[in-house]
């Protein structure tokens, strides 16, 4: 029976899909890239709008709602509209690492509401099933699936004038700037040729500041400040290594660029970039340790095999990170949705 949330079904039979982002496909960011990357997946099955929020009666079949907090308002009007209300709605909730590491542990109702109401609740890693386990009821967890999201693969040859590290990362707390920069001014004092450029634009003035008093005190550290998403990939794919020190991910888009340029990463150890990359991977450092994350640069430009083993590491997550593989996951996310709930 048609209801407000969906109306009739076009002539064509053709589903229609609302993907609701904090941030639309020309903002250049995660949630952005996702909601792009998403509806392009979906394209060929469905006709898909990308769009800051939902409203009743706009027709919708299937709603996706990235960021449980800042998609909360959209997802619960789409629940709770129509015929029907809950888990039964065709409704799927992405979690991004603020929901699943700050949000949802600090009782936020919105979130919490969000994903109580989701038929289907996505997390981005395999370490994020263990953390929604001790957040969430047994009811949320069980309708809990892992989506690892995917990157084209960008090469580019290395030249002269290239750092051998890239960072990137808007300059705001969560992603820990903090620690590149003294981290950098470690490395000035006894490591002067570890060069490192950092592309991220200034979200936090402040920072900002720190970022240009770094550079001043360490000519190898080079803020570049935003950059579009091709030429970030570029540069991704010159370095040596992707740092990437965040004290909070849900899975970032730039890890998995960077395996899939064949570019080791340094990472903080959290979820999730350890849900990335592996328990076992050889290049994490506590979240903050300055000195750990010099310590390990150091070695990465000097020990070769060390280098190669990281390589290698990263080699082996690539291919759960290729298009095809989030294609067929995000296809049967709708394929899944759309289908009666009894089924």
């Amino acid at each position: 029976m048609p209801t407000e949330r969906t109306g009739p079904r076009r002539s064509s039979g053709r589903p229609r899909v609302r993907i609701v982002s904090p941030a639309l496909p020309d903002a250049n960011n995660g949630n952005a890239h996702t909601a792009s990357r998403w509806a392009s997946f979906l394209a060929p099955l469905a006709d898909v709008e990308v769009s800051l929020d939902w409203h009743p009666p706009e027709p919708c079949d299937a709603l996706v709602a990235l960021h449980a907090r800042r998609s909360a308002a959209a997802a619960l009007r789409f629940a709770h509209a129509g015929a029907g209300a809950g888990a039964d709605a065709p409704l799927a909730v992405v979690l991004t690492g603020t929901d699943l590491y700050g949000d949802l542990p600090m009782g936020n109702v919105e979130a919490r509401h969000a994903i109580e109401c989701a038929r289907i609740v996505v997390v981005l890693q395999d370490a994020a099933i263990v953390s929604l386990r001790s957040l969430a009821s047994a009811a949320v967890a069980a309708r809990t699936r892992v989506i690892v999201q995917s990157a084209p693969v960008v090469h580019a040859a290395r030249r002269d004038g290239d750092a051998a590290f890239v960072a990137v990362g808007h300059l705001r707390d969560a992603k820990d700037p903090a620690t590149l920069w003294r981290a950098m001014r470690r490395l000035a004092t006894d490591s002067p040729g570890t060069t490192l450029a950092h592309i991220g634009a200034p979200l936090d003035p402040a920072l900002a500041v720190e970022a240009e008093a770094t550079m001043a005190a360490c000519p190898a550290y080079r803020w570049l400040g935003a950059m579009p998403h091709a030429a970030t990939r570029r540069a991704i794919a010159r370095a040596r290594a992707l740092v990437h020190p965040s004290r909070m991910e849900g899975g970032a888009n730039v890890v998995i660029e960077s395996i899939r340029s064949g570019v080791p990463v340094l990472a903080s150890r959290i979820d999730g970039n350890v849900g990335l990359l592996g328990a076992d991977y050889d290049g994490t450092f506590p979240v903050g340790d300055d000195a750990a994350l010099a310590a390990l640069m150091r070695r990465f430009l000097l020990d070769d095999a060390y280098a190669a083993h990281l390589a290698a590491q990263c080699a082996a997550r690539e291919p759960a990170m290729r298009p095809a593989c989030e294609r067929k996951a995000v296809r049967a996310l709708l394929r899944d949705l759309l289908a009666s709930p009894s089924e």
